[in-house]
């Protein structure tokens, strides 16, 4: 675990997001199904985060000092609130077209982020540590999860908290996240995902454990199509889910 593979990229992967890079901050557009479950990733990482690094989310900056990395940050849904709370953070995408978006959104929004066309496997080389990097909805994007997750932790300071979500692979997951998000919502163009790609949490905390890491906790992202909202579930990972996990020292 002391080298990251060169490439885990998917090119294939990297080409669909590419093609919808300019939608980033429509709520309405290809992209209205990170926008409606954002609130939900929210809650969950600042949790996380707050009672890692001990602190207070009710005060002003309560991440400051914490160096965080958004891998796959696509336009910066999730980095521009964490830079609001305080932490010094890095955007890094493999689709080059995002960042421009990204960048352009920050700056108009006022504020300071670091986006880079990158990938985890560069930075990793490069000698990069975080405090926490961010790790939502991409391994199951990825041509190989345990080299992307082995340099994820590379990435990480001693101590260090990772935040992964994705998508479990059974059959009402390839309902929801495919035949109803893709063939019927239309919210993402088909073939957006690739069930075969999906990952079941016992896998990932596998994964996880293989890469490094101590998975210390697990909890459902829940769709209600009656309110249109997202909720945190304990019980219920059935199709998102969202994972913590830390370095030891």
């Amino acid at each position: 675990m002391t080298a990251a593979s060169p490439n885990t990229v998917d090119p294939a992967e990297v080409a669909k997001f590419e093609a919808m890079a300019a939608e980033w901050w429509d709520p309405n557009g290809k992209f209205r199904p990170l926008h409606l479950m954002n609130p939900c990733r929210l809650d969950y990482i600042t949790r996380q985060i707050a009672a890692e690094f001990g602190r207070d989310l009710t005060s002003e900056a309560p991440f400051a000092g914490l160096r965080l990395l958004d891998i796959g940050c696509g336009g910066g849904l999730l980095a521009e609130p964490m830079a609001r709370l305080g932490a010094t953070v890095v955007g890094a995408d493999a689709a080059p077209r995002n960042i421009p978006v990204a960048q352009l959104h920050a700056e108009q929004s006022g504020l300071q982020i670091d986006y880079r066309h990158t990938t985890a496997e560069a930075l990793a080389a490069a000698g990069e540590q975080f405090d926490v990097v961010l790790n939502m909805e991409v391994v199951e994007h990825v041509a190989s999860p345990l080299d992307y997750l082995t340099a994820c932790r590379q990435l990480l300071k001693p101590g260090g908290l990772m935040v992964c979500s994705t998508l479990n692979r059974n059959a009402k997951s390839f309902m929801m996240a495919i035949v109803g998000a893709e063939w019927v919502m239309r919210w993402l163009p088909k073939g957006t995902h690739d069930w075969a790609k999906f990952i079941t949490p016992d896998e990932l905390y596998g994964l996880l454990r293989q890469a490094g890491l101590d998975p210390v906790d697990r909890q459902g992202m829940v769709f209600n199509p009656l309110g249109w909202s997202w909720s945190l579930s304990p019980r219920d990972l059935s199709v998102n889910y969202v994972t913590t996990s830390v370095k030891r020292a």
